[in-house]
């Protein structure tokens, strides 16, 4: 795949995070993966499977094995590891967290990217079954129809307030005992369920299975118990609960997150993104996107890798899907301009973290991720990856193409003249525009010249399938 425009700014991150991304490709045993990067050696469940997906057009290799990887060390019991590292010489899997589940969506595009390999499909529906037949099993600590997390890295959110005084890892299946929050009724983990049920269903539907409407229903009563017992009517949003069944009442980023596996209503997500997301005073900082609502008391502005505050470049690669999911295209561009400018504006550097007000790059050290000044002699915190493929899907998502589900997304935004090719589904694909119109092709044949700010959406052949605004 190539992307050349006259928009020098966008060349440059462009081809910064082409070329810094090569850095995060490891070899763990014989399998090339890719890591998260920016000093976290592992393939972390929360970030690689959808990092590897997102990367798959240009290493579809590592794209398979940063899922085929969890899906051949899930226990017995149907967890897969929170984390896998490769250390002397050996791969290992990880249980003592679940560190978050972007794990369904990307590992069902991957079927498509595959050639639509019917083995592969199996081996994943029975996967997603497993994992939630063991969240259900281990995390249904109070029989409301809501999962628990045991920890802070269960949601990958380090140095989190709303945790309390909860342990960072949680290695055991029974609850932890004596903690001020935990075992938390969790938007985040009650979501994993939803997300795996839906894809079992989806699945089930590919494959002519008339057990997906049980699977659709399954995943409808999980979204209706979110909806029951954590969303807050009257403040538009979704909030844990305590080990008590109190109201965590800190305003944290979450309900995007369940966005993205699409656990919530429509008219939930338009409350969220309407009053809250699109808020200068919360969500809508002159960098967007902080942890925890800006106005909240829970609210911290500290740049070492933490939950409470800056904006993290994991946050806006799952804010993508999320929006998309929605119908908020737009919002995804505006999302899209203001990393790419933030990441010019700090020299190209891909850190973990930016300062919400000014839109100035966290510095930290990259072995202990502690704050650094940033002078030489410091080993300072880059390549980070999912700020790296946030860039590199926000463009795809503006100026290039997407493969979607066994759909081809051509995204035509307005702007200064650039040429996107990209080859998937056995198919090459190209869009040439002046900045005002384009023309796009399948296999070297038209489809069509379209006025920018749209997307176009195709199917595999290039037969016209609808557009949208972006």
């Amino acid at each position: 795949m190539s992307f050349r425009t006259e928009d020098e700014k966008l060349q440059r991150v462009y081809d910064a995070a082409e070329k810094k991304c090569l850095l995060n490709l490891k070899d763990f045993s014989g399998d090339t993966v890719l890591v998260e990067g920016g000093g976290y050696e592992k393939i972390w469940l929360e970030t690689q499977p959808m990092g590897g997906e997102m990367y798959a057009l240009r290493n579809l290799e590592a794209a398979k094995n940063n899922i085929l990887l969890f899906m051949k060390h899930q226990r017995e019991d149907g967890r897969m590891p929170g984390s896998i590292q490769h250390i002397n010489g050996k791969t290992e899997p990880q249980f003592n967290k679940y560190q978050g589940f972007c794990f369904p969506d990307p590992a069902l595009n991957l079927y498509y990217l595959m050639g639509k390999d019917g083995e592969y499909l199996e081996q994943l529906k029975e996967a997603l079954i497993r994992f939630d037949a063991c969240l259900w099993r281990t995390r249904d600590v109070s029989g409301d129809g809501l999962l628990s997390s045991f920890c802070v890295y269960d949601t990958g959110e380090d140095l989190a307030v709303r945790y309390g005084d909860a342990p960072c890892w949680w290695e055991e299946d029974e609850p932890p005992e004596g903690y001020g929050v935990v075992p938390m009724a969790s938007m985040d983990v009650t979501s994993w369920s939803f997300a795996a049920r839906r894809a079992a269903a989806e699945i089930c539907r590919i494959q002519g299975d008339p057990a997906f409407t049980d699977w659709e229903k399954k995943a409808g009563d999980v979204a209706d118990a979110l909806r029951r017992r954590l969303w807050d009517a009257r403040r538009g949003a979704l909030y844990d609960r305590d080990r008590a069944g109190k109201t965590i009442n800190i305003l944290c980023h979450n309900t995007l997150r369940c966005m993205y596996w699409g656990s919530v209503s429509r008219d939930m997500a338009d409350r969220f993104v309407k009053e809250h997301l699109l808020n200068a005073s919360e969500f809508w900082t002159p960098f967007p996107l902080p942890s925890v609502a800006a106005d909240d008391p829970a609210f911290r502005n500290a740049p070492e890798n933490n939950w409470s505050g800056q904006p993290e470049g994991l946050t806006y690669q799952r804010a993508i899907t999320a929006l998309e999911r929605y119908g908020y295209a737009r919002i995804v561009t505006a999302l899209g301009k203001k990393l790419i400018d933030a990441v010019d504006a700090n020299g190209c550097r891909f850190t973990q973290q930016y300062d919400p007000f000014t839109g100035k790059a966290s510095l930290v050290d990259e072995a202990d991720h502690r704050p650094v000044s940033g002078d030489s002699g410091e080993k300072v915190q880059d390549a980070y990856g999912p700020t790296m493929l946030a860039c590199l899907e926000y463009i795809a998502h503006r100026f290039g193409i997407h493969p979607h589900m066994g759909q081809v997304w051509f995204s035509l935004d307005r702007g200064k003249p650039y040429e996107y090719e990209a080859a998937f589904y056995g198919h090459r694909y190209g869009i040439r525009s002046d900045g005002k119109k384009a023309e796009i092709r399948a296999d070297g044949k038209d489809i069509g010249r379209f006025s920018c700010g749209r997307r176009i959406v195709t199917n595999e052949n290039g037969d016209f399938l609808r557009t949208e605004q972006i």
